[in-house]
């Protein structure tokens, strides 16, 4: 028996628009082919999820559904999960926004009827010095193009259309489908004329030099589109695209919260107790703060503005500095008589106020 699109999506049969978009994007970002390589599993979950989208996304299909459950559509053409990935990619690649986009080989139908070579993906990792400044990448593809001299005839089985129709009797009444025609694999187009070393599409691979434009801002997981330069298309249809993939380099300073970077500083007893000002490595220059005398460890320090751009927007995020007071592990003995002398001393004691968060309280905040 068939799963529940909603209990699939996690939702109630009541879920707005938004929350059955919001719910899908979800569960294909979990369960995304790029980051659960060769799971099964994970590939399943994905087909049900777009299954399930597919249907509850239309109002209409939503309708039918709410109604007759998947008998619905039985012979229908829709929502039978007979989707694979590159039509999930084709369908609904922009659900994913810039997280997510298709594309796994063979040829597609675009929008305006034309047929759309298959997608390419790689992979570009940045440091977080070009994630906050914008950069410009140039990379090598392998691209399948049409060989000099193909020539191209319509399809004879679906007179270049593409398509074959068939009739389908539902408990809704007889419905009108259209299918990929099979003896051109939906081009429309047979070859007419192949030459020497291009392969059964007509096609060779060419290596070609692709220059990417990365907008500042960008995060891990996020993927870019460079339109046209995918494999091409029988029958000279539209190329496809190269869709970058992007991935962080981790930077020994600095740590990554969104927009915001944390930056853990540490100082000494005594730059602590006599206050000091200390000059700070940011990405593009440097910024000098002072420390007030008597600062306490676990201080947190804001610096506006100075952390990563919004991607396609305007501000920045902010530089969290943490203080931390080094306690020395060792003294000698002109130290340790110091310190000896200090243990009574009432100005040593610690006097916490109210303002003076436990550690308690700060974990609390941050989950708050």
């Amino acid at each position: 028996m068939k799963e529940d699109y909603y209990e699939i999506l996690g939702i109630s049969k009541g879920a707005s628009e938004a929350e059955i978009k919001k719910a899908y994007r979800k569960m294909a970002i979990k369960y995304h082919p790029d980051k659960n390589p060769g799971d099964t599993t994970a590939e399943a979950n994905f087909k049900k999820a777009a299954e399930a989208y597919e249907v509850l996304s239309d109002p209409q299909k939503r309708s039918q559904y709410d109604q007759y459950g998947h008998a619905a559509f039985e012979g229908g053409g829709f929502g039978g999960g007979g989707m694979n990935m590159e039509d999930i990619f084709s369908q609904f690649g922009d659900i994913f926004g810039s997280a997510f986009g298709g594309g796994f080989g063979g040829f597609g139908q675009s929008s305006g009827g034309r047929t759309k070579g298959s997608n390419l993906r790689i992979r570009v990792t940045l440091t977080l010095d070009e994630i906050i400044q914008g950069v410009e990448k140039k990379v090598k593809v392998k691209r399948k193009v049409q060989a000099p001299g193909i020539t191209y005839a319509n399809c004879q089985n679906c007179k270049g259309t593409g398509q074959t129709v068939r009739i389908a009797n539902t408990i809704l009444g007889r419905m009108q489908t259209a299918a990929p025609c099979t003896a051109c694999s939906g081009t429309g187009k047979v070859i007419s004329n192949r030459p020497a070393g291009a392969d059964a599409n007509g096609m060779i691979t060419e290596e070609e030099t692709v220059s990417i434009k990365i907008p500042a801002g960008v995060e891990e997981g996020m993927q870019l589109k460079v339109s046209g330069k995918g494999n091409a298309a029988v029958g000279n249809g539209i190329s496809g695209d190269l869709l970058v993939l992007i991935q962080e380099k981790g930077h020994e300073t600095f740590i990554r919260e969104g927009n915001h970077l944390h930056y853990d500083l540490y100082i000494s007893f005594s730059e602590a107790a006599l206050g000091v000002s200390k000059d700070i490595e940011l990405i593009g220059g440097k910024v000098r703060i002072k420390l007030e005398a008597g600062i306490q460890s676990g201080k947190t320090l804001r610096l506006r503005g100075k952390g990563i751009p919004e991607l396609n927007g305007y501000g920045k995020g902010d530089v969290l500095i943490h203080v931390n007071v080094w306690t020395p592990k060792t003294l000698n003995r002109e130290q340790k008589a110091f310190f000896k002398t200090m243990l009574e001393d009432a100005n040593f004691a610690p006097k916490p106020s109210k303002s003076d968060k436990s550690f308690f309280e700060k974990v609390k905040d941050m989950f708050a």
